[in-house]
């Protein structure tokens, strides 16, 4: 991966204390993955940004690489990578996921 791309993605993912890196926007997801991820972010109700993908050809390869994982979306809070839908899912399920995302977003207070 080139220098300049991973600056770009670790910047990213500095500046926003809850990131998604879906196909879409987070008024226009453009695939159901994405748009049950963003769902869940907008139920617990803590801020997020999203990054759509699908307008940069090399970000959306770079990411597959930064993250070592294939398929988008992709979460990072606090700065760490989550993983995608289904870990999200599942812990939202499990009520884990807002007691993260809450303490992601309380330390940036």
């Amino acid at each position: 991966m080139e220098d300049a791309l991973k600056q770009k993605i670790d910047g990213l993912i500095t500046q926003n204390k809850v990131l998604l890196f879906v196909k879409g926007t987070k008024t226009f997801p453009q695939c159901g993955f994405s748009s049950a991820v963003i769902n869940i972010f907008k139920e617990i109700g803590v801020p997020f940004e999203t990054v759509n993908i699908l307008q940069e050809g090399d970000l959306r390869q770079g990411m597959k690489e930064y993250s070592q994982w294939p398929t988008f979306p992709q979460i990072y809070v606090g700065g760490e990578f989550i993983g995608g839908c289904d870990i999200v899912k599942e812990m939202h399920d499990k009520g884990e996921l807002a007691k993260v995302v809450q303490k992601a977003a309380g330390a940036s207070a």
